[in-house]
């Protein structure tokens, strides 16, 4: 059940909690700090063994938390009662969530006005753990920002703000991620200062009439992040900017996998191949798709560092160069 906003100004500073972990929520966290409200809690990830030494590494939020001062809670599981009790004792009137884990009801229902979410599309599309990936995938022209009132249902609360974002012909998600950033963590301070103003209206994601049919974000994992090569060259093209970054898109090769960090659709004089076919032309490496040749700019071989296309090529022994086989 959602939480009623206040219809008039509110006179007092907000007391916030905030819950996220990554650098998208980090930056978030700081511009939130600048406002006139008070953060009492910063909720993230615990700490966790990381790299070679396995040292101990704490997330981006509570990195920027330390910072500013702010006091950090790191709960192992959400919904163990000695945490709600703490939560509850915050005497929070909000909850901002950026990029954090799912929240259970007695947690995000708790502060007197609920929990708002930052999420990066234009809800109700692109629900799901991935929606800037999955935007440049779907080969849309614009995504967004989204704030929300947090229900049980993952990214279905009502709709407090929205923002539009262009996405270029050449778009990554690492580009698109830093926009919408810049975007989302205005948005935040927007929903607040409407939230204190009294001019907060929430509208049901039921209530929308969407032009197109609802698409998904699903969690990225190794099966969809695999090229097929059997794929047109514009969409292997999208898919390709669209992990990039992270997680990368790979394929496997006669000699291991491979991720391919960035690639451009050419016209190439030689006959098509079949798909998955890779050659080497003048220096540079191409890949059959179904309808035409993909080079491969930027790549990852197998147990190596991210190298260029070309720099691979000139590892090679000359036999290798003369037949690279089929790549799935």
């Amino acid at each position: 059940m959602n939480k009623t906003f206040p219809t008039v100004p509110t006179e007092q500073p907000l007391r916030i909690a905030f819950f996220g972990t990554p650098d998208f929520a980090a930056i978030c966290l700081q511009k939130l700090h600048t406002s006139r409200n008070e953060i009492v809690a910063v909720i993230t990830a615990p700490d966790k063994k990381s790299g070679r030494g396995q040292r101990m590494q704490h997330s981006p939020v509570k990195s920027a938390a330390s910072q500013l001062n702010l006091p950090v809670l790191q709960p192992q599981n959400l919904k163990d009662p000695s945490f709600a009790a703490i939560f509850k004792e915050l005497d929070c009137d909000l909850a901002i969530v950026v990029a954090f884990r799912m929240l259970p009801k007695a947690i995000w229902s708790a502060p007197r006005f609920g929990s708002i979410n930052l999420h990066a599309s234009l809800l109700p599309q692109l629900r799901g753990a991935a929606p800037i990936q999955w935007a440049i995938r779907h080969k849309l022209l614009e995504t967004g920002v989204t704030t929300f009132s947090l229900q049980h249902a993952i990214d279905t609360g009502d709709i407090l703000l929205q923002e539009s974002v262009a996405i270029e012909p050449t778009e990554t998600a690492g580009t698109l991620h830093d926009k919408l950033l810049q975007t989302g963590s205005t948005l935040i301070i927007e929903t607040i200062e409407k939230l204190t103003q009294g001019n907060l209206r929430p509208v049901a994601q039921a209530d929308l009439l969407l032009s197109r049919p609802l698409l998904e974000a699903p969690k990225l994992n190794r099966e969809n992040c695999l090229i097929k090569w059997s794929q047109s060259t514009d969409n292997v093209f999208h898919m390709i900017r669209s992990l990039n970054p992270y997680p990368k898109s790979w394929c496997t090769t006669p000699s291991g996998d491979l991720k391919v960090i960035s690639a451009q659709p050419t016209e190439l004089d030689i006959k098509l191949q079949e798909a998955g076919t890779a050659i080497i032309h003048r220096n540079r490496l191409f890949i059959a798709c179904s309808d035409g040749w993909i080079e491969l700019l930027k790549i990852v071989p197998n147990g190596k560092k991210p190298m260029e296309a070309r720099a691979w090529i000139n590892g090679l022994q000359p036999s290798q160069r003369q037949s690279l086989g089929i790549w799935n």
